[in-house]
């Protein structure tokens, strides 16, 4: 070691008469101080190879400064085992603590959580760390500093001291000396570590190191999740301690806590560590290094392997948990080691699977209450019962139970693990005596019969798992595909087909689908506040579950079934959308991707999903296709739609394909009573930025009054200028870019951020966030508007608790006289219904805004049908500016298709309202369960069975562009069986309807068979 100190001379020297030179310490201290921090403090020797002498001088004067510091609040006394130093610039920051392995709340573990808060900045924000981190290690300043750090990744250099504070003390300081990268130029793309690190690390790293890194790399560039390596030090060992060397690259804000949480990793599995380091690159990735030894603690401990290389390859095994979760609210159950890595991302799955299925309002309850109340009522009481779920049922109080029954949480991972963990020798075998043990116990051991019922359902969820990525390593997320047998249907009448729940580090959320072959959309929901977060997280099944049920009923007449995907965001990772996106997606291929060596399958069937975009997803569809591909996903070309056009998608927006056939409704009303498009006086949500709003804008020809949209509301109760409108709509520009200077003199533009404003009417408005949010209810503005059109805006925007707000008490009639309902579920059924009681001619959406199904449907169908080299050159729109004849053909037939089907159902609907004055909104889903049980039956019948048959149905069924280029016979080899079984049945099940109404039985389905045979 002193060998190793005289390598420094040179530098020691330097830092002395950098030291002497600034009289910043006491002349007769200087030489005295930098011995001590060189030769005696004992830091790594890799700290003195990259650090520069004018920052160790730095360092020197801080501590001086500290011990100073020290022996004034100790009246003169030294008492340095309770150093502590804190700096904190914008580029860098110095950290000394006494070091205290493993001890929960020790202040190298505050220190590392202030440093990921405020320095690391990958999106969490713990705003329940302990006191203590503000008051001792922050200097009692509230957490967020004062002025604003770089937005990337910091180096950080760890050192545990080999040397103690004083000779009388055995207390050893944990330093902590982060400071921003220095990188060099880069003159074009390289994934040479040696031009993406940070110039000082090169100077210190061995080639051995850098070589290590590079081939970590070149792993993680092709991974989505983190790639970690564990081996003996190889290097830099030091006072002959053994240490072993964990390295763990990752993309940069890919996940959240994970250094801390690796740290509270190692000390669980008795190590503890004598360096570490954060080693960003300037490509976006970035590198953490553990130097790792036996704790004093667990030396001699029978519960530790003694192998430190065993030790470590047991950490390495929990490295992906950690990553999936590396900070929950559960964390205190596994520091105190009362549960493990792994049970405690189990324990954090039963959590958010029992808040979010299980009501303290039971169904008992439910039948006592409803028995008095009439059919309009129990609309109600449903709102209630969800109203009682959410305030009743807090994810508070299930999390209370995990924390009162810790020892029941880890029978029931044991259970879930004999069955589901590959590895298990009991793997496959549901035991019943097993099950009755466990309920036994939890009866016994249960105070309440609330607990009771929650621990059930966390042994429900173990008995409905039918595959989970969760014993898989190289996850990202967590993954569950669920046999959905335990859905309640009194909360849920009709039972979905497969569920998917999917829990990440920023995210939590759903896939529902209503049949095998099913599609649909990808929902980013985010909250602005805690108190929207607290609505989201209670009712986010309930909008999958709706949505998907929706998506089902409107695609009635495409093969694809309906389904849907949910990701809501947590409250610290709002802007994390693509981050969890990519998670939900590579953890749904997961559980697709079967049979594989770490997922066991008790479905055992082929399942094809297909995705769609939707609310904050439209812009990642390429990326999951060519994910998909790079899984090697078979039906990768098919699995997202919507994609760009360069890659074989039908953007809807582009295109305007979901307006299509809103438009055709709009057109349909128009027509039936006569009317002139350009006489009425319309008001839409979704602004022209939005896909259906800025196509909604371009195609019709009415006088818009008003347009609300995410900037704030734009009205004039003249009609807003037109040219203008579509000029915002071609380039996809919100509201708050109108010429203003184009408004009346009663028009104006209220933006979310304004306050007090005063309109032309003399109307106040304090906020407009609020004036935004509620003016689709305004009860003074909108009285002239004929027909609304919402093309944006939240689930039950409208609902039965405002729908009177739509209904004008002075004139005795509603304040609209159409509406088209562009945007999924922004009405309640039961405002629907109101609406048509009081005379207003409503369209749902699962009826108007199905032309986007209808586009990626037969999106889908080319993908399926074409080979990799035919898609590559008619379907790839690689220059805009040649676009492949079969693709313009193919858009155009999709087109025509739309308006079809959507002139089709408008006829339908509006021919069985006129006989039987059933409201249209209900008429939508009479149509849509008809069809649905129709296309069952043609199913399961023999129809399938007649070529003949089979063929002449697909080919009227499909574009006849697509059969011209490969031909039916072809089409029918490449398509899946179970795809083009759903194209026949329900192609013929929705044209029988359509043409003979909801009415019409077997012997008219006979006769309209004999067109065909």
């Amino acid at each position: 070691m002193s060998e190793e100190k005289r390598e420094f001379a040179d530098l020691e020297a330097e830092v002395v008469q950098i030291l002497k030179d600034a009289q910043n310490v006491h002349p007769d201290k200087v030489e005295a101080e930098t011995f001590w921090f060189f030769r005696n403090l004992g830091l790594n020797r890799f700290y003195f190879q990259s650090t520069s002498a004018k920052e160790i001088s730095s360092h020197v004067e801080l501590l001086y400064a500290a011990k100073l510091l020290n022996q004034s609040k100790n009246g003169g006394q030294s008492e340095l085992e309770s150093l502590k130093l804190q700096q904190e610039l914008p580029e860098k920051a110095l950290y000394v603590v006494p070091s205290l392995p493993g001890q929960a709340g020790s202040p190298s573990e505050l220190v590392e959580w202030r440093i990921e808060s405020e320095y690391l900045k990958e999106g969490f924000k713990d705003l329940t760390v302990p006191q203590a981190l503000v008051h001792e290690v922050a200097n009692k300043r509230p957490l967020g500093l004062p002025f604003e750090v770089r937005d990337g990744g910091y180096r950080l250099q760890v050192y545990r001291t080999a040397g103690t504070v004083s000779p009388q003390s055995s207390i050893k300081l944990r330093m902590y000396f982060l400071q921003a990268p220095r990188y060099g130029e880069v003159a074009e793309k390289t994934d040479d570590v040696r031009a993406l690190a940070d110039v000082d690390f090169l100077k210190g790293a061995s080639d051995h190191t850098i070589q290590l890194y590079q081939d970590i790399l070149k792993d993680a560039q092709n991974s989505l999740g983190p790639v970690y390596h564990i081996s003996d030090c190889l290097e830099g060992s030091e006072d002959g301690v053994q240490e072993i060397r964990l390295v763990v690259c990752y993309r940069y804000k890919s996940t959240h806590s994970l250094f801390s949480g690796i740290t509270a990793l190692y000390h669980h599995h008795g190590l503890h560590s004598t360096r570490k380091y954060i080693e960003p690159l300037s490509n976006g990735f970035i590198f953490y290094s553990f130097y790792l030894t036996h704790s004093p603690a667990s030396v001699g401990n029978d519960s530790f392997p003694a192998s430190l290389i065993e030790r470590g390859s047991r950490l390495a095994d929990d490295v992906s948990q950690i990553f999936v979760l590396p900070r929950t609210s559960l964390l205190p159950l596994f520091r105190s080691s009362k549960l493990t890595a792994s049970e405690v991302s189990y324990a954090y799955a039963l959590w958010k699977f029992g808040h979010q299925f299980l009501s303290s309002f039971t169904d008992e309850d439910m039948a006592q209450v409803s028995k008095s109340l009439d059919s309009a009522s129990l609309g109600v009481l449903s709102k209630v019962r969800a109203g009682l779920k959410r305030d009743a049922m807090t994810e508070e109080r299930v999390m209370d139970v995990i924390y009162n029954y810790d020892e029941l949480i880890r029978l029931l991972y044991e259970d879930f693990a004999a069955v589901l963990d590959p590895k298990s020798p009991t793997k496959g075998a549901r035991d019943a005596a097993r099950d009755e043990k466990i309920v036994g116990l939890i009866r016994r051991r249960a105070t309440s019969e609330l607990d009771v019922r929650i621990l059930l359902t966390f042994l429900a969820f173990n008995r409905h798992v039918l595959k989970t990525n969760f014993f898989k390593k190289s996850k990202v997320a967590l993954s569950f595909r669920l046999d959905p047998a335990f859905v309640s249907l009194k909360d849920y009448p009709v039972k979905p087909f497969a569920i998917f729940f999917l829990i990440g580090a920023e995210f939590r959320g759903f896939h529902v689908r209503f049949s095998d072959i099913a599609r649909g959309g990808i929902r980013i929901i985010r909250s602005a506040n805690a108190a929207a977060f607290a609505v989201n997280v209670a009712t986010v099944f309930d909008e999958n579950y709706n949505l998907a049920l929706t998506q089902q009923r409107k695609n009635k007449d495409i093969p694809e079934g309906g389904s849907k995907g949910t990701i809501l965001l947590s409250p610290s990772h709002q802007e994390k959308a693509f981050v969890a996106f990519q998670k939900y997606t590579d953890a749904l291929l997961d559980v697709l991707l079967t049979p594989q060596e770490d997922v066991l399958d008790f479905y055992g069937k082929q399942e094809i999903l297909f995705l769609g975009p939707d609310e904050g997803t439209a812009d990642f569809m390429d990326w999951a296709s060519q994910h998909a591909l790079h899984r090697q996903y078979p039906y990768w070309k098919s699995f997202t739609t919507g994609k760009s056009r360069s890659i074989g998608g039908i953007p809807h927006d582009y295109y305007g394909m979901t307006t299509r056939s809103i438009h055709q409704f709009v057109l349909g009303i128009l027509r039936k009573l006569d009317l002139q498009e350009s006489d009425i006086i319309k008001f839409q949500t979704g602004g022209p930025d939005g896909d259906l709003g800025s196509n909604e804008i371009k195609i019709s020809n009415d006088r818009t009054i008003a347009v609300v949209d995410g900037s704030g509301v734009l009205y004039d109760p003249n009609g807003l200028d037109r040219a203008e409108l579509v000029r915002l709509a071609s380039n996809r520009l919100m509201s708050n870019n109108f010429d203003v200077a184009k408004l009346s003199a009663q028009g104006f533009f209220v933006g979310i951020n304004d306050n007090d404003i005063t309109l032309p009417n003399g109307q106040k408005i304090e906020r407009g966030i609020n004036f935004r949010n509620e003016f689709h209810l305004d009860q003074t503005l909108l009285n002239s508007v004929d027909l609304f059109v919402p093309c944006g805006g939240r689930p039950a925007a409208v609902n039965i608790n405002n729908i009177q707000l739509l209904w004008n008490e002075a004139t005795k009639s509603p304040r609209f006289k159409y509406v088209v309902e562009g945007a999924n579920l922004f009405f309640t059924q039961e405002a629907r219904l109101q609406l048509e009681k009081w005379g207003v001619i409503v369209f749902k959406d699962a009826s108007a805004n199905k032309g986007g199904v209808t586009s990626s449907s037969l999106e889908v169908l080319a993908a399926l049908a074409l080979n990799d080299a035919e898609f590559k050159e008619h379907m790839m729109v690689v220059d805009p500016a040649n676009v492949p004849a079969f693709y313009t053909s193919y858009v155009e037939n999709v087109q025509k298709i739309i308006e079809a089907r959507a002139f089709e159902e408008f006829e339908c609907i509006w021919k069985e309202h006129e006989r039987t004055k059933t409201p249209r909104c209900v008429l939508t889903d009479q149509l849509s369960e008809k069809i649905n049980r129709l296309h069952d039956s043609i199913s399961q019948s023999s129809l399938w069975k007649n070529e003949s048959l089979r063929k002449k149905v697909i080919a009227q069924s499909i574009p006849t562009c697509l059969i011209d280029l490969i031909g039916i016979d072809v089409l029918l080899e490449r398509v899946p069986e179970a795809y083009l079984k759903a194209i026949f049945g329900a192609n013929l099940a929705s044209r029988f309807v359509y043409t003979h109404g909801l009415d019409a039985g077997e012997f008219g389905f006979f006769e309209f068979m004999t067109e065909f045979l």
